[in-house]
């Protein structure tokens, strides 16, 4: 019987943990709106069990996912007591660090999944306390593919490609889409075809990114086009810089403490 998981919080990633753990583990939710833990209740059933967020509460022993705001944080420690058995951070930028400062537990381990969490497809990354890795990404592997991390930096890099990455790839298939309406498709097809492009892409991709480009590129063919024409508009450069920036981000929230290792 494997050990009961405490989610922390009632928002879209929790949302997407919950839907990936849920039935593979014993789950509490844990969160303030009344509203939303009722619907967890009916959509889950016996599932999952629910409590309310509320001043006292006790978290002695138990295996904590931290999934709300990083904003919200402190708040919500305070209103915790006991020593966990291991806390899961999923809030991005907040570092080991602070999380050790405002919650005991015996390990401490962060980890940044993404929303694919919801369909068991999530690309989540981990560091932390090594003693709680293998359960960790025992946990993380429930809901998609987990790789442990050797540092602080790492992870706060790791969050700008996967778990930014959705709003990237997502921008991506609306310009594909948009593409292929203005070329004379109807919007209900470019829309279909860009799916059906999106969701044979993670097989592809165990290829590597340039032998896969030259797999598709002919000389002088339409892939080469269209290639040059996003080399034309810096779309390779636009991309490296959005990683760029999400990681200076995820810095200042984490109020510039990531580590340097």
């Amino acid at each position: 019987m494997q050990r009961r998981l405490t989610i922390i919080g009632s928002g879209s990633m929790a949302g997407a943990i919950i839907r990936g753990v849920a039935g593979r583990y014993p789950v509490e939710v844990v969160a303030r709106e009344g509203e939303r833990l009722e619907k967890l209740c009916r959509n889950y059933g016996g599932e999952i069990t629910v409590t309310t967020l509320q001043e006292g509460l006790d978290i002695a022993g138990k295996r904590i996912i931290m999934a709300v705001k990083p904003y919200a944080f402190d708040a919500v420690a305070k209103m915790l007591k006991g020593r966990a058995e291991a806390h899961l951070s999923v809030m991005a930028g907040v570092p080991l660090e602070h999380l050790k400062s405002r919650l005991d537990a015996a390990y401490t381990v962060r980890a940044m999944p993404n929303l694919a969490a919801k369909y068991g497809k999530s690309m989540t990354t981990l560091c932390g306390d090594e003693g709680f890795r293998e359960a960790a990404l025992q946990i993380c592997n429930a809901f998609g593919e987990a790789l442990w991390l050797g540092s602080e930096k790492e992870i706060d890099i790791a969050t700008a490609i996967a778990g930014s990455g959705p709003a990237y790839l997502a921008l991506i298939a609306e310009a594909l889409a948009d593409g292929g309406v203005k070329a004379g498709l109807k919007r209900e097809d470019a829309q279909k075809i860009t799916q059906g492009l999106f969701t044979g892409m993670g097989d592809l991709l165990q290829m590597h990114p340039a032998l896969l480009k030259d797999a598709v590129m002919s000389p002088g063919g339409t892939t080469a086009a269209g290639y040059g024409a996003l080399e034309a508009g810096a779309v390779r450069k636009s991309f490296i810089e959005a990683v760029e920036a999400a990681f200076d981000q995820a810095k200042k929230v984490g109020g510039g403490k990531t580590a340097e290792k």
